[in-house]
């Protein structure tokens, strides 16, 4: 969708010993898996914080759309909270577009970090308000896990402490279907979400984009589906210069199944109407959503 670009709002850098809030926005939260997530954070020398009310249960949401809500924004506006992490995704993001004070978030511009069913906020944010937001590692999904987080991308995206280059060697399983080169706004995330936008009022802005996608274990058939009705039904308006898949963090749950990246070109063939798909960038990268520059000329034609 074409819109008059917004300026771009970068939230400070995180810093050792900061306070990182958690936040459970879409489906609810194990205390497990919570705690064990924190661990990981402070372990990596932050101070996870959250509010008591993060465990309540309403169907399969991690409470009603008002409490989500209301732990969203006061994370955004509370003193001390440096970057806000989501617990985890599943479903139920998209109900809280209506229930959000958005000018009072757009005072308080923070570090947001997710994947999955946060695409739905980490898109608006960017499109609406102009913040970078981050897609990457949740708090009871991968920081839970030992091996769950790729910290030197982790600092590069959030800290700005060092320099991250991804592995495009011979043995990173990085493909090219499409040679060339491409720089812009790198956007994007979980495929049915970023399509279920398509005809509302916080239908995604991909024009001049780089447009990533973090599904995994996608079998063909499942994307060539969502590509023809997003063709058939919004006349293709992605507008995106290139897709790349970035994975982010990232589950271990899903069935077995096709990999995007690595499906045949045939099979991606919808995808790469849009400027050819790459496959790019091993697991668990921390992605500065939307608003970094994506540059490549050198991946393998295949």
């Amino acid at each position: 969708m074409s819109s008059p670009p917004v300026p771009r709002i970068k939230p400070p850098a995180l810093r050792p010993g900061d306070t990182v809030g958690i936040v459970a926005l879409a489906s609810n939260v194990k205390l497990t898996e919570l705690e064990a997530g924190c661990e990981g954070l402070r372990r990596a020398g932050y101070k996870p914080f959250y509010f008591d009310s993060i465990l309540e249960q309403d169907l399969y949401f991690a409470g009603s759309v008002q409490r989500r809500a209301r732990e969203l924004q006061d994370m955004f506006v509370r003193e001390g909270v440096r970057a806000i992490v989501c617990a985890r995704g599943g479903y139920g993001s998209n109900y809280l577009l209506e229930a959000l004070d958005w000018e009072t978030v757009k005072a308080h511009p923070k570090i947001l970090v997710g994947y999955s069913d946060l695409t739905t906020l980490l898109t608006y944010l960017s499109d609406t308000l102009g913040f970078v937001t981050f897609h990457g590692p949740m708090v009871a999904k991968d920081w839970a896990r030992e091996d769950g987080v790729d910290l030197p991308s982790w600092q590069a995206a959030l800290t700005g402490a060092s320099t991250w280059e991804p592995d495009l060697d011979a043995g990173s399983g990085a493909t090219g279907l499409v040679e060339g080169s491409g720089e812009g706004i790198l956007y994007g995330g979980c495929l049915s979400i970023l399509v279920a936008s398509l005809g509302t009022p916080y239908e995604i802005h991909t024009e001049g984009t780089i447009l990533f996608l973090e599904d995994v274990a996608a079998k063909p058939y499942q994307i060539d589906r969502i590509a023809h009705a997003t063709e058939t039904g919004r006349q293709a308006k992605w507008g995106a210069r290139n897709c790349v898949r970035r994975d982010a963090g990232l589950r271990s749950d899903y069935e077995p199944g096709i990999h995007i990246g690595r499906s045949r070109p045939a099979d991606c063939r919808r995808l790469g109407s849009a400027g050819g798909v790459w496959r790019a960038v091993g697991p668990r990268d921390c992605a500065e959503h939307h608003a970094t520059d994506w540059r490549e000329g050198q991946i393998e034609d295949t």
